[in-house]
C-alpha cells in the first residue's frame, strides 16, 4: 500500500471515528441529561410505567428517523432531540389532565408546528415573540425543579451536596458532561447506601404502547399551545442558530415538517414534541465530528444506530433510573435543569425596557396558577404580552406626541 492510500485509510478511519465519538456523546449528553424529567413529564399526566416506557421509546425511534431524514435529504447533520423545556412544561402544567388527552394536545403542537411550515407569516410571528418573554416563561417553568434541590439536600445531605460539587466543579471545565456523570455517580451512591428500588429491574425490548389521544379544549390552551410556542422559541430556533453559526443554512420549512408529522405519529405512543437540538447539535457540527463539513451529516448513521439501541432499552432504563429515591430524583432533576435556568434567567434580563414584561410573565408561570383548567405557562405568556405590546405602543405614542 502506498503512502498516499495509507494516507487516505487513515482519513477514512478517522473521520468515522469522529462521526462515531461525536454521535455517542451526543446520544449520551441528550438522553442522561433529561430522561428523568421525561418521567416526571409522563407522571405528570397520569402515565403509568408501560407508557412511560414507550414514551421513551417513541422519542428516540422518532428522534433517530428524523435525524436521518433531514440529514439525508440535505446533506448536512440537522440533528433533532425532544423538547426539554416542553417536558418542563408538561410536568409542571399537566396535573389534572388525563393521559389520552396530554397525548391529544401533543397532537395539536405537532399540527401547529405543521401549520408554520404551511403558512410562514406564522413562523415569522413566532420569531417575532419578544425574546425576554419567552426566556421567562421558560425560566418560570424551570425555576420550580430547581428550587427543589435545597429540600433534596436536606433529605439527603452527604449524596446530594457531594454530586452538587461534582455538577459545578465539571461544569467549569466539562460542562457538557457534568448531568451525565451526575446521574451516573446518584446510581451509585444510591446502591452504596442501600437506598436503590428493590424490585428493579427487568430488561427485555421496550414495546411501544398505543393510546388513541382524545381532544380536550382546556388541555390543547394549557398543555398544547405552551409545548408549541416553548419547543419553537426555546429549541427550533436556538437550533437553527447553530447550524448557521456552523456555516450552514438549514431548511426552516422542511425542518418543521418533518419534525412536525413526526410528533404528530409519534405522539399516540406518548412522544411530546420533536424539535431540532440545539446542545447536542453542537457537538455534531464542528470539526471534531468530521474534519470535512460536507461529510458531517454521515454522523446521521450512528446518530440512528445509537437512538435505536437506546429505543429498544428505554423501559429498563427508565426502571434504573426510576428505582432512585425521590429525593435523590428531585437533585438530579434540578442540577440538569441549571443551565438552562441560567440561560433563560439571563435571556429575559437582557433588555433593561423589557424587564418589567419579563419579570411579570415569570411571576406568573411561576406560580403554578391555573385558571379554567388552563395551566400558567400560558397565563404567564399571555400576562407578558400584553404588558409588553401597551408598554410599547404607549412609548410608541408618546414619542409620535412629541
Amino acid at each position: 500500500m502506498t503512502s498516499t492510500e495509507d494516507s487516505t485509510s487513515g482519513a477514512l478511519t478517522s473521520g468515522w471515528l469522529g462521526l462515531i465519538s461525536s454521535s455517542a456523546t451526543a446520544v449520551v449528553v441528550g438522553f442522561a441529561s433529561t430522561i428523568l424529567l421525561i418521567m416526571e413529564a409522563a407522571r405528570a399526566v397520569g402515565a403509568n410505567p408501560a407508557e412511560q416506557g414507550s414514551w421513551a421509546a417513541a422519542l428516540c425511534y422518532g428522534m433517530a428517523l428524523t435525524t436521518l431524514i433531514l440529514s439525508w435529504r440535505y446533506k448536512m447533520p440537522i440533528i433533532t432531540a425532544w423538547s426539554t423545556p416542553g417536558a418542563a412544561v408538561i410536568a409542571t402544567s399537566g396535573a389534572g389532565i388525563g393521559y389520552a388527552n396530554a397525548l391529544g394536545a401533543f397532537v395539536v403542537a405537532g399540527l401547529l408546528v405543521c401549520l408554520a411550515a404551511l403558512l410562514t407569516p406564522i413562523a415569522r410571528l413566532i420569531e417575532r415573540i419578544p425574546a425576554p418573554v419567552a426566556a421567562a416563561m421558560l425560566a418560570g417553568v424551570l425555576v420550580r425543579y430547581c428550587l427543589g434541590v435545597p429540600g433534596a439536600a436536606l433529605a439527603m445531605p452527604v449524596i446530594v451536596i457531594g454530586l452538587s460539587i461534582v455538577f459545578f466543579a465539571l461544569r467549569l471545565s466539562y460542562p457538557l458532561f457534568a448531568v451525565p456523570v451526575v446521574v451516573g455517580l446518584g446510581i451509585v451512591a444510591a446502591m452504596i447506601a442501600g437506598q436503590f428500588g428493590s424490585e428493579c429491574c427487568s430488561f427485555g425490548v421496550t414495546p411501544l404502547v398505543w393510546t388513541t389521544p382524545q381532544f380536550d379544549a382546556s388541555a390543547i390552551l394549557g398543555l398544547g399551545v405552551p409545548l408549541f410556542l416553548v419547543t419553537m422559541a426555546s429549541q427550533n430556533l436556538p437550533g437553527f442558530a447553530v447550524l448557521r453559526a456552523a456555516g450552514y443554512r438549514p431548511p426552516v420549512t422542511a425542518s418543521f415538517w418533518v419534525t412536525g408529522i413526526g410528533s404528530v405519529l409519534a405522539a399516540p405512543f406518548g412522544s411530546h414534541a420533536l424539535n431540532l437540538a440545539a446542545i447536542t447539535a453542537s457537538i455534531v457540527t464542528g470539526p471534531d465530528c468530521h474534519p470535512d463539513p460536507k461529510r458531517r451529516w454521515l454522523v446521521a448513521w450512528p446518530y440512528l444506530a445509537m437512538y435505536g439501541v437506546v429505543g429498544l432499552l428505554a423501559g429498563s432504563l427508565i426502571q434504573i433510573l426510576g428505582s432512585l429515591p425521590p429525593a435523590l430524583i428531585t437533585a438530579i432533576v434540578g442540577l440538569a435543569l441549571f443551565a438552562p435556568l441560567a440561560g433563560s434567567a439571563t435571556a429575559m434580563m437582557k433588555e433593561p425596557r423589557d424587564i418589567e414584561s419579563a419579570i411579570l410573565t415569570f411571576l406568573v408561570t411561576a406560580s403554578g396558577v391555573t385558571i379554567a383548567g388552563v395551566g400558567s405557562a400560558f397565563w404567564g405568556l399571555v400576562a407578558g404580552l400584553i404588558l409588553f405590546v401597551a408598554r410599547h405602543y404607549i412609548h410608541g405614542w408618546r414619542r409620535t406626541q412629541l
